[in-house]
């Protein structure tokens, strides 16, 4: 386990293992570390079965729970990735998405697991807040239209 004082738990319904393993194939400076086993039956499973993964993801700690299904995730909760580039935004959004996840708006994806993201261009943060209120106007009212972040776009109504 973690010697940091916080760890993030996420609740997974049996599959915190694959949820894991691909969540350190597709972000930098991810992996999974120990998995544990139940010791006794659980209200989500049996002896033996997978209870925790930890897993490091984009640096932080993180614990995968399996449990039974009466939690969910929810937009309430999101990982924001900052992007520097539209090739890292599309690798990002394209693996979550093409995994069985969904597209959302405004920069905002879920993955097959429900788990909520924010795929967020830096040039994004950058453009709607800025000083230039006006240009920030225009790169939020273009965020609006858009599902992926298109930096091309927000460059473009950044310059007016």
């Amino acid at each position: 386990m973690s010697k940091t004082p916080l760890t993030l738990c996420l609740w997974y319904e049996g599959d915190a293992e694959e949820a894991a393993s691909f969540y350190a194939a597709t972000f930098a400076d991810s992996h999974v570390g120990a998995v544990h086993r139940a010791p006794v039956d659980t209200p989500g499973g049996k002896e033996g079965d997978v209870l925790t993964v930890e897993f490091t993801l984009l640096g932080m700690p993180c614990l995968g729970l399996n449990g039974p299904p009466m939690f969910k995730h929810s937009e309430a909760f999101s990982f924001i990735v900052h992007t520097d580039t539209q090739e890292e935004t599309d690798r990002l959004w394209d693996a979550i998405v093409a995994n069985g996840g969904q597209e959302s708006v405004c920069g905002w994806c879920k993955d097959k697991w429900g788990v909520s993201w924010q795929i967020t261009p830096r040039v994004l943060l950058e453009a709607t807040t800025g000083s230039d209120k006006a240009a920030a106007r225009r790169a939020f009212e273009a965020m609006m239209t858009m599902k992926k972040i298109d930096i091309a776009a927000i460059e473009a109504a950044v310059k007016g």
